[in-house]
C-alpha cells in the first residue's frame, strides 16, 4: 500500500488500525480487485472483486453493499460489473443523486481503474486492482492470441510448476494449498489465480482432471517458467 493513502477516501494511513492496516495489505498481496470503504458505524469494510461477478450497491439490505442510513443514496443506486477483463460502475438512472468517480459524474456507465474513488451520497469507496498495473504480454505461439499475465499470475504459474523443474522423477504439478503457503495467500485467492491462468492459456475446456497438468506443460514449453526460477 502507498504511504500517501488518499485521504479522501475517508481512512488516511494514519486513521487506520493495526488490523485494518494489515487487512488492506493482505488484500493488496493477494493482487486480485477489491474495494474497500467504511460503514455507517465507522468499520472498515473490503470487499473482493470476483470474475463473473455483479455488486449491487443501495441502501437497502437485498444489496450486496448495503449503505444504509442515508437519504441520498437510492434503494437500488449503482453496480460494479466485470466485464473485458476489468471492472465497470454502472448508474443507469435509477439512483436519484447519481455516482461520481473522481469527482466526475457516471453517465450511464465507467470503466475503473486501479485507484479510482467512487463517491455514492456521503460514502467514498475506493477501488483497488493491484495486478492490472502489473500485466505482461506473453505470445502463447506464432500467430496465437496474446495472452496478458499479472505479477501475481506469474507467481502462482511458477509455483505450480515448481515440482516439475528438477531432474529425476516426474512430480505432479504443485496443490492450491502448496501454492497458497508458499506465496502467503488465501486458498480462495490462488483458486482465482489458476482459473484465470486456465483460460489465459488456453486449457479451460480440457477435462477437470488435466487441467492442471497441460497448464503446466504449455507454460514451461513456452518457456514461461523455466528451470532456473527453481
Amino acid at each position: 500500500m502507498r504511504a500517501g493513502f488518499n485521504p479522501d477516501v475517508g481512512f488516511p494511513a494514519h486513521s487506520l488500525s493495526p488490523t485494518e492496516l494489515t487487512a488492506l495489505l493482505t488484500a493488496e498481496r493477494e493482487s486480485l480487485p477489491f474495494v474497500a470503504y467504511r460503514d455507517r458505524s465507522g468499520e472498515l469494510r473490503i470487499v473482493p472483486l470476483s470474475p463473473h461477478e455483479r455488486i449491487r450497491i443501495g441502501r437497502t439490505a437485498d444489496n450486496d453493499i448495503v449503505l444504509a442510513g442515508d437519504p441520498e443514496i437510492s434503494r437500488e443506486h449503482a453496480q460494479l460489473e466485470a466485464a473485458g477483463g476489468g471492472w465497470t460502475v454502472v448508474d443507469d438512472g435509477r439512483s436519484r443523486n447519481g455516482t461520481f468517480v473522481n469527482g466526475d459524474k457516471v453517465l450511464r456507465h465507467r470503466r475503473l481503474r486501479d485507484d479510482d474513488m467512487l463517491r455514492i451520497g456521503a460514502t467514498a469507496i475506493l477501488f483497488r486492482d493491484p495486478g492490472a498495473a502489473a500485466e505482461v504480454t506473453t505470445l502463447l505461439a506464432k500467430g496465437a492470441p496474446v495472452a496478458k499475465l499479472t505479477d501475481a499470475e506469474r507467481r502462482v504459474l511458477l509455483e505450480l510448476c515448481r515440482p516439475l523443474l528438477g531432474g529425476g522423477v516426474a512430480r505432479t504439478p504443485a496443490s492450491n494449498q502448496e501454492i497458497a503457503d508458499a506465496l502467503h495467500l488465501s486458498l480462495p485467492g490462488v483458486k482465482s489465480h489458476v482459473r484465470a491462468l486456465f483460460a489465459k492459456l488456453g486449457v479451460d475446456a480440457l477435462p477437470q482432471n488435466r487441467k492442471r497438468a497441460e497448464l503446466a506443460g504449455r507454460a514451461i514449453e513456452l518457456g514461461l517458467v523455466t528451470a532456473r526460477h527453481r
